[in-house]
């Protein structure tokens, strides 16, 4: 079995007022770390599925909370069960590696790691780690680069028996961005060039500002609105622009974000993810606002129902995961300052690649 060591001294920076007390925090990370197995395993829930990129938004978490013992080994957990291709599944039963439910490899799921994992250094400054994960991530990042097409933009994920699926969707290629700009850092950090990453980072990132016709419409969902700032590829003003034009579709005052139009359904996830958009963004008032508004999804035991259905006044579904818990903490985490949470969303400190402009 294995033994996680107890961080300290990173808490406070997760205290806000009107949306967290110290008393608050620890409950939440005491919740995400009773979901975790003994092999570091991160699932939804007890008993619920595992999915690479929640996983590690859960392991984000830990560290911002300073539990690199339990964040490190949700990261392990990663580098064990990687397959030959460099992917993971797209799920494994309550984090089961010997039971995978859903045997496509989707490109964003697969890319995440690359963020957690320069997050997990910049959080401790353990070089012998990111020294012993950069084979996973450099695995990850070719699986997902096999799947770019011509436009810049990332297909959407291979199905079981290989075939690659070549439509892309527009917050999954956005999270992309994010990780292969991670991705960059790392390789930096090691004094290893890796010009063609760089390339396709630029031809990403004009995909995504340029061409919406090369994504999929999904523009219902609101992580098709925000994602696209939370993942740095829209900045300065285009941000704002972007933000402002679908605030009153999606926000639901008092509440939180909508998931999806035209349903009365606010998600603490997405509205966390909008919160640090907001952050990225300079925004700071907003991005606690909503924080606030969401505390009506804090359930007794410091975890945070999935979402909330207001015309029926009635909590959906009846759950209570690991990442919209862990969403919460890092939007904490960064408008508390938290160093390592600040550098892999603000942006700033993250090799853009080579800029790319068809439309020059």
């Amino acid at each position: 079995m294995t033994t996680f060591s107890r961080g300290s001294g990173r808490t406070e920076r997760l205290v806000l007022p009107g949306v967290l007390t110290a008393e608050q925090v620890t409950g939440t990370v005491a919740g995400i770390a009773a979901a975790q197995r003994a092999d570091g395993a991160i699932p939804w829930f007890r008993g619920h599925h595992l999915d690479p990129w929640d996983h590690v938004e859960a392991a984000m978490a830990l560290d911002a909370a300073g539990e690199h013992g339990r964040a490190e080994a949700a990261y392990r957990w990663l580098a064990r069960h990687q397959n030959p291709d460099g992917s993971w599944y797209a799920a494994y039963a309550d984090g089961a590696a010997d039971e995978p439910t859903d045997r496509g490899r989707e490109s964003n799921f697969v890319a995440y790691v690359a963020v957690g994992v320069w997050h997990h250094y910049l959080a401790t400054g353990d070089d012998a780690f990111l020294d012993s994960m950069w084979p996973t991530v450099y695995a990850a990042v070719e699986f997902v680069l096999r799947l770019q097409q011509p436009g810049g933009q990332i297909g959407w994920k291979r199905e079981e028996d290989g075939t690659p699926v070549t439509d892309a969707l527009l917050t999954g290629s956005s999270s992309v961005h994010q990780a292969l700009r991670c991705a960059l850092a790392i390789a930096e950090h090691r004094e290893e060039p890796q010009p063609d990453w760089e390339l396709a980072t630029g031809l990403l990132a004009h995909a995504i500002r340029r061409h919406p016709e090369r994504f999929l419409d999904k523009s219902r969902y609101s992580m098709d609105w925000y994602y696209p700032v939370l993942g740095g590829a829209v900045t300065g003003v285009a941000a704002k622009e972007r933000i402002e034009e679908g605030w009153e579709r999606f926000v639901v005052p008092g509440l939180g974000v909508r998931c999806v139009l035209p349903n009365p359904w606010v998600t603490g996830g997405e509205s966390c993810e909008l919160a640090l958009a907001l952050w990225v963004m300079g925004e700071s008032d907003r991005a606690v606002q909503i924080l606030q508004w969401i505390q009506h999804l804090r359930a007794e035991d410091g975890m945070y129902w999935t979402g909330y259905v207001y015309d029926d006044d009635a909590v959906w579904p009846e759950e209570r995961t690991t990442w919209t818990a862990g969403s919460l903490l890092l939007a904490a985490a960064a408008l508390g300052g938290d160093e390592a949470t600040t550098a892999v969303f603000g942006g700033e400190r993250l090799p853009a690649g080579l800029e790319q402009d068809c439309c020059a």
